[in-house]
Formats: C-alpha cells, structure tokens, sequence
C-alpha cells in the first residue's frame, strides 16, 4: 500500500515536471497557451527609432506591442504582437512610425486601416482557420511598413529638392520663362494697340455701311409695298403702250416720207411760198 502510494507520487512528481518543463520552454519561445494573442510582420525600409517593447496603437489605443526585429538585406522586419484577438481591420492595411507629439517624444507603431468597414463576418477572426486573409488583417500576415516623418527627414529631402534645382538650373530657367511671359505680354499690348487703331480707322466705312444699309432697307420696305408695286406695274403699262404708239407713228412717217408725190407736192409748195415771200418783201 504505501509502494503503491509512493509510486503515485512519483508519477504525478514526473508529470508535473515535465508540465512545467513545456510551460518554461513555450514561455521562453514567446508562446502562450491558451492566450487571446496573435501575431503580425510589418516589412519597413526605415525602421527608425523603433525597438522591441515599443507600443503598437489602433486609432490611439493600445493593442499590442512590437516583440521582434529582425534585420534583411531588403528591409527590416518587425514582429508585432496584437493582445485582442478580436480587433478586425480591414484591408488595406499599413503600420506607420509615429511619435506622441509633433516635436517628437515616445516613438510608437500605429496601424492604419484604408479599408471599408465589413459586415457578416460570421466567426471568421484573426485567429481563427477560416479567416479572410483578402479582406481583413488575419494572423501571421505580413503588412508595408513607413517610415517616421520627422523633422530631420524633411530638412533631407529639402536639401535633395535644392540640390537638384542647383543641378538643373530651375531657378534660371523659372527666370526664363518669366522673362518669356513678359515679351509675350509685351507682344500682346502691342497687337491690341494696332487693333484699336485699325478699329477707329475702319469706323467711318461702317458708318457708311450702316447708312447704305438703311437706305437699301427704306428701298426695299417701299418695294414691299403693295401700293408702290401697283404703281411700278402701271407706269411699266405705260411705258409699254407709249413705245407702241411712238412705233406705229415712225412706221406712219416712214410711209410719208417714201410717198413721192407727196414729197414732190411738199416741195413745189415751199418752192412757190418761198417766191412769194420774196416778191412781198423786194
């Protein structure tokens, strides 16, 4: 009986050891049974002023910190560690460098999701087999990293813009330009000043014009008179019978003339009036 109970003890003695040797070595590797933790890569090409143990923030809460950083040829990896097994962000997702303050301060991961909210997950979480790596940031992902804007980072690439506008000769060909604007503008003064000269010139002719114009609508309103066409009918009519008359009268001297003894008797009758007028007044 007491064997018994010793070996018992025993068992349960090896047992617990090797618990709590599997617990040690879990604990070591940064694995925790039964935890609501799950884990994410963010890829950075300047990880500036990010270390382990820095804080990771969503919307400004706290969510997670960063537990490893490992350094590649091509960029540096950050293992971050979200505590809320729940927490659903939409993709696209990034991480971005910030600081608690424009003039700096703490330097901190914050997760920024440009994705639309979605509805009718269902049980798919982080977590979970079944999670929609397309839609939302699942575990295990692998997310762009940006770098911190600071200060320092801006005055570089004010210098890179200076440097290049030196090489490039901006600033001369700004002046260029600018110079070539004002001999347009010069250009353009002078064409309006010429076109105002010819416009005055030109005034005068479109008086006349205008004035003709008139007189051509006063002539044609007149025309269009139904009276006046009346008129201009009854005058043609006019015209049409005197030129018959004055045909029919040239035809009539046309025979009188070619009558021959008319014309013998016209000219022995001014023959003798013309005698007898001489002999009235010898």
């Amino acid at each position: 009986m007491r064997r018994s109970v010793r070996d018992a003890i025993v068992g349960f003695s090896l047992i617990g050891g090797i618990v709590f040797f599997s617990s040690a070595m879990l604990w070591l590797r940064g694995i925790k049974v039964g935890s609501n933790n799950w884990n994410l890569t963010a890829s950075f090409k300047d990880a500036s002023g990010i270390s382990e143990k820095s804080p990771v923030t969503y919307r400004g809460i706290l969510v997670g910190s960063v537990k490893d950083i490992k350094i590649t040829p091509q960029s540096v990896l950050a293992k971050i560690e979200i505590n809320n097994k729940e927490l659903i962000l939409s993709k696209p997702v990034f991480a971005k460098v910030i600081t608690n303050s424009v003039l700096g301060g703490d330097v901190q991961v914050s997760l920024i999701s440009e994705g639309s909210s979605i509805e009718h997950l269902g049980n798919s979480l982080p977590t979970s087999k079944n999670c929609d790596s397309n839609k939302i940031l699942c575990m295990d992902d692998v997310i762009e990293g940006r770098k911190l804007e600071s200060i320092s980072s801006l005055t570089e690439e004010l210098a890179k813009i200076l440097n290049r506008a030196g090489q490039e000769d901006i600033v001369g060909d700004l002046v260029s330009s600018i110079n070539q604007f004002d001999k347009t503008q010069e250009n353009l003064d002078e064409l309006i000043i010429i076109s105002k000269e010819e416009i005055i010139r030109a005034k005068p002719i479109l008086t006349e014009l205008t004035k003709a114009a008139t007189h051509l609508n006063n002539i044609l309103a007149a025309i269009d008179n139904p009276k006046t066409l009346d008129d201009i009918l009854s005058t043609a009519s006019s015209a049409r019978s005197i030129t018959t008359k004055i045909n029919q009268l040239s035809t009539n001297l046309d025979d009188l003339v070619n009558d021959k003894e008319l014309i013998s008797a016209i000219r022995d009758v001014t023959i003798g009036l013309s005698k007898f007028f001489n002999d009235l007044y010898q």
